[in-house]
């Protein structure tokens, strides 16, 4: 570990806090073995706030082998016991919320505000959410439907699930994909992002002094291509849960086939915002604004396409450009910021690239460019909005990442949904009107994981979270995650000790 001296300690001691190193394995800190170093920087300065080792695959199977054995106790415990420690546990990162606010705000260049009142207070929901959910975790009651044979369902955990987690919400993904997993009574290794780890390890930490036991929870900090590709791999890894690109999802599922694993994709999304003529245009206006913002763009549920029907057309340019030019840029640490950085200045410049690109054939309305002064240090870019481009184009099909807003118009309701529909993705979705025949039509139809009315990107805990088409299978959050984690079996009796008998002698006849 090192720290170059040049950071911002009293925003988070990162130092202080993994001196011991990166890696989270059977309950305690440790050192990566790769034998190569790795940096979390600040994305708001451009300044190194920690180097860590890297973990190699030695470090993997470490952390497997401690899943593993981890997994029988773990299983066998109790609904009760299992919610009772997650009880414990929501209890500690409550305790620690600042913290975690603070973590996660410097790694990620996020506001603090947005930390504090969203990042953190979710995780914590979350948690307390599947402590309850664990003593509700069942099969399905007995009965007779075979003769003299009694069945029922089993439901039971999977085993050691391997998961790996994206940069853009790093503890609120982590909380995703470990709730569920370890509710049901599966033991698990996180692969956190290489660029955002510092989160992921104090909720680790906090799941041990819960009194999760050892194991249960192993963290490995490596780069994709050799932790991630080897975890997922790994044969004593019995399942794996994977969230970000559509592109690495394909390369994740192939790895996963050779060894016949259960598979959770949450991929990439394009999400539409659709306004019919007749929705509240103001209303439209700000949640469009707040939709395709939210987390500097980087979300793969942001409001991404808008389609806006004619008469409204030209008035939601106008105002959607001007709302965005009042958003603040600035340090993520002060009261007054609106909006941070990216997460990287290479990504600010992909973003730049897919701006710039478009100028050929669209109108670029507000933004398209990165701030000079003090905060070109960092890796921020301006509200964008681009107005008039083909459907068919970069920017309307293509997953930008960033705080970039298309609007197209659209004339007839049928061709309005046809367009929303019209990209690989179907993570989410929203449509805008006061007409409740008019919106139900667009939730029918759109195809999406969620698609919200008159509303653009909250989530709770007890309704899933999963997409359709390219954005990948399976669900995060509520009950459903259940049916991701756990697997059934079916049970049957006999009940008359003669119909093993009976059964020979059917198929065999009398000898």
């Amino acid at each position: 570990m090192h720290n170059p001296g040049n950071a911002t300690p009293d925003r988070f001691p990162a130092e202080e806090r993994f001196a011991e190193g990166a890696q989270y394995i059977a309950g305690r800190l440790s050192r990566g073995t790769s034998g190569r170093t790795h940096a979390v920087v600040d994305p708001a300065s451009g300044e190194e706030v920690l180097r860590y080792e890297l973990a190699g695959t030695a470090d993997v199977d470490r952390a497997v082998a401690a899943a593993r054995a981890a997994f029988p106790a773990w299983a066998a415990a109790t609904p009760g016991e299992r919610s009772d420690a997650l009880h414990r546990f929501a209890a500690v990162l409550a305790d620690r919320a600042e913290d975690f606010a603070r973590a996660e705000s410097l790694q990620c260049g996020k506001p603090l505000k947005l930390s504090r009142e969203f990042d953190v207070p979710g995780t914590i929901d979350n948690t307390a959410f599947f402590a309850g959910a664990a003593r509700l975790l069942q099969g399905q009651s007995a009965g007779e439907y075979s003769g003299d044979h009694t069945s029922y369902i089993r439901r039971e955990p999977i085993g050691v699930v391997g998961s790996i987690a994206p940069w853009n919400y790093p503890l609120q993904m982590a909380a995703w994909k470990v709730l569920p997993a370890i509710a049901a009574g599966n033991t698990i290794v996180l692969k956190p992002a290489e660029l955002t780890p510092l989160t992921s390890l104090l909720f680790a930490q906090a799941a041990t002094d819960a009194g999760i036991p050892d194991g249960v929870l192993n963290i490995v900090t490596g780069t994709g291509r050799e932790a991630g590709e080897h975890l997922v791999g790994h044969p004593d890894v019995a399942m794996t849960s994977f969230t970000g690109s559509t592109a690495v999802g394909k390369r994740v599922a192939e790895i996963a086939t050779a060894t016949v694993k259960r598979l959770h994709l949450e991929l990439g999304g394009k999400a539409p915002f659709v306004v019919f003529d007749d929705a509240d245009p103001e209303a439209a206006a700000h949640g469009a604004v707040a939709g395709a913002l939210i987390n500097t763009g980087q979300d793969c549920t942001a409001a991404t396409r808008a389609y806006v029907q004619r008469p409204l057309y030209d008035a939601f340019v106008e105002r959607t450009a001007a709302l965005m030019e009042t958003v603040r840029l600035g340090d993520p640490f002060a009261a007054g910021t609106d909006l941070g950085p990216l997460i990287s200045h290479a990504q600010r410049d992909r973003v730049a690239g897919f701006v710039d690109r478009a100028r050929a054939y669209a109108r670029v309305v507000t933004g398209g460019e990165a701030p000079e002064g003090e905060l070109a240090k960092g890796a921020y870019y301006r509200p964008t909005l681009i107005a008039d481009a083909a459907q068919d184009s970069e920017v309307v099909q293509s997953e930008i990442f960033g705080p970039v807003l298309v609007v197209l118009p659209f004339d007839t309701d049928d061709e309005g949904i046809a367009l929303a529909n019209d990209t690989p993705y179907g993570l989410a979705a929203s449509a805008w009107s006061r007409d409740v025949y008019r919106a139900n039509r667009a939730t029918r139809e759109i195809k999406a994981g969620c698609v919200w009315v008159n509303d653009h990107i909250p989530i709770i805990s007890e309704m899933p979270h999963g997409g359709y088409k390219s954005s990948g299978f399976g669900k995060d959050m509520s009950a459903y995650s259940f049916e991701e984690y756990t697997q059934i079996k079916h049970v049957m009796f006999d009940n008359t000790a003669v119909a093993a008998k009976d059964w020979h002698r059917t198929v065999f006849g009398d000898r």
